[in-house]
């Protein structure tokens, strides 16, 4: 079985854990009211703040720029403002994934942890849940779901496979661009 942390981490290069702070984490789990994944934690703590592939945004709980608590609370504030009754059936997310319903930044609803220069956000399904899913708004109204860690997708992201949907293949070889994090 690969491990999918080790394996994105090898093709990212060396950590280099600048902002990792147990107690930003602790702060934002309390603040947030759910616990993000570790595999997550390890890789916004080893690259984070970040722009990798030239696309994909991490963010990073210690920093006061590029700060993850705001983004999620923002990027929370502003999909819970979506009237999602006017949706095609083609493009809801509640009908194409079986979901009650669409809920953001709680605890049984879904997290934004991740976003692109090109409009699309990766959300964590239920925090707290036992499987690892998540869901990839495409920027366009278009939705990808992905029954998986946060590591084997960014892995699968890194080799090129669509993880996004048709327009999301990188055409560039993995890399971190450290200057956006300045």
């Amino acid at each position: 079985m690969t491990d999918y942390l080790a394996a994105a981490m090898a093709m990212l290069g060396p950590a280099q854990n600048r902002y990792a702070d147990p107690a930003a984490w602790k702060e934002l789990h309390a603040e947030l009211g759910i616990e993000l994944p570790r595999e997550y934690q390890a890789v916004v703590d080893a690259y984070a703040p970040v722009r990798l592939n030239g696309h994909l945004y991490l963010h990073h709980p210690a920093t006061e720029r590029w700060n993850l608590g705001r983004q999620i609370r923002d990027t929370v504030r502003a999909w819970s403002d979506v009237d999602w009754d006017d949706l095609d059936p083609d493009e809801d997310p509640r009908r194409l994934f079986g979901l009650e319903g669409l809920r953001f930044g709680t605890r049984d609803g879904l997290w934004p942890i991740a976003s692109t220069d090109r409009g699309e956000t990766v959300f964590l399904v239920a925090a707290g849940a036992t499987t690892a899913r998540l869901l990839v708004e495409d920027g366009e109204g278009g939705w990808a779901r992905y029954d998986m860690g946060f590591a084997e997708w960014l892995y699968r992201y890194l080799i090129g496979e669509d993880m996004a949907g048709p327009t999301a293949q990188p055409s560039i070889p993995a890399s971190c661009d450290w200057s956006t994090s300045r």
